[in-house]
């Protein structure tokens, strides 16, 4: 871990990041050829991969639960950025653009990236164990954030369709920002032990690795190389979006599917970390990245939305359908009786994979 811990400009986690942006900068809104999108994919891939080797690097120098929120909060303000990006250029096919790229991340977030954390470590400890207190409370502002910006919606009258009135976005938006404020507030300070690995007679582990931490400097440049890599990440996401739009639409699939694609794209770094975390018995680092992105998702993208929705054209769909509620309450029931215990098994762990599988077949077979 140490060796790992001493990036050099010849290191591919240094070089990957970079050539990745320039060639995002050569290609943006550029219509690609097969072979150049490929390029364009491998570099998407090891972008993915340099952000998770420099988000453990950070977390490393910084000590949880704030490794878990540089990722979380990095990742979603630059998923943010391109949702209002794209919602700008892209007319009323994007009206409902902000729901279906929220709502896949928090179903890939509360059920694939807890779903995986469980599994891996019940399979390393055969329970995977991890704190109730922090991760029930994170669970509870996921589900209220989830129910005020994309439940509500659907069943206010001001205005037709699924969509809220000026004064209700508002008030969501400043709901929204207000419990994610909270939240970070009681993760990193009144309540943080809350949030800390834990082993399987309940103690708290004495640090979070073997190697000693970072220099701030290495911490530095890695976080420097964090943001270069997920902005690489989502940039060239966008970039692929038309050969995956064209596949779709190929395939018969749903527009929204899109979104679904993309927002699994986007969300690999975290995926990948939390993976890392469960296998090295860190679970409750893997379920503060679980729910703290899908917390930051609606906490920071529902307040921009708000804003951006004062230039932006057409009405702004946040509702969701009934399928989609079906699966956010049976996700919101699962997560509670996963988490009471603050001990799971394979079980827990396969039950929301499943849930994710559904949401995927459903979302390409509405």
């Amino acid at each position: 871990m140490s060796a790992l811990l001493r990036p050099r400009l010849s290191d591919w986690t240094v070089v990957v990041p970079v050539l990745a942006v320039v060639l995002l900068l050569v290609t943006w809104n550029r219509e690609l050829p097969g072979l150049l999108v490929a390029v364009v994919a491998a570099f998407l891939a090891g972008a993915v991969l340099a952000a998770v080797h420099h988000a453990e690097v950070v977390a490393h120098k910084v000590g949880e639960p704030f490794g878990s929120l540089v990722l979380a909060v990095a990742v979603t303000v630059i998923e943010v950025a391109l949702i209002v990006t794209l919602m700008i250029s892209g007319g009323d096919k994007t009206q409902a653009l902000a729901r279906d790229t929220v709502f896949a991340a928090v179903m890939i977030t509360c059920n694939g990236i807890l779903g995986l954390s469980l599994l891996l470590g019940a399979l390393r400890r055969r329970v995977a164990v991890f704190n109730p207190e922090g991760t029930g409370g994170a669970l509870a502002t996921v589900a209220t954030l989830a129910t005020l910006s994309m439940v509500v919606p659907t069943f206010t009258t001001s205005k037709t369709g699924p969509e809220f009135s000026p004064a209700q976005l508002a008030f969501a938006a400043v709901a929204s920002l207000a419990l994610y404020g909270l939240f970070v507030m009681v993760q990193t300070g009144r309540h943080r032990d809350y949030f800390l690995s834990i082993t399987s007679d309940g103690s708290v582990p004495d640090s979070d690795g073997h190697a000693d931490p970072p220099s701030t400097r290495t911490a530095v440049t890695s976080l420097v190389l964090l943001v270069v890599a997920l902005v690489a990440v989502v940039g060239d996401a966008k970039t692929v979006s038309p050969t995956i739009e064209a596949g779709v639409t190929a395939a018969n699939l749903p527009q929204a599917f899109v979104g679904v694609i993309i927002a699994l794209l986007v969300l690999l770094p975290e995926t990948l970390a939390a993976a890392r975390a469960a296998r090295r018995d860190r679970v409750q680092i893997s379920l503060n990245l679980a729910l703290g992105s899908a917390m930051a998702s609606i906490g920071l993208t529902i307040p921009a939305i708000a804003i951006a929705s004062i230039w932006l054209d057409g009405p702004l769909l946040l509702g969701l359908g009934g399928t989609q509620l079906t699966l956010l309450a049976l996700t919101a029931v699962t997560g509670v009786l996963t988490v009471v215990p603050g001990r799971a098994t394979v079980l827990q762990g396969g039950v929301h994979l499943v849930l994710l599988a559904a949401f995927v077949f459903l979302a390409a077979s509405p």
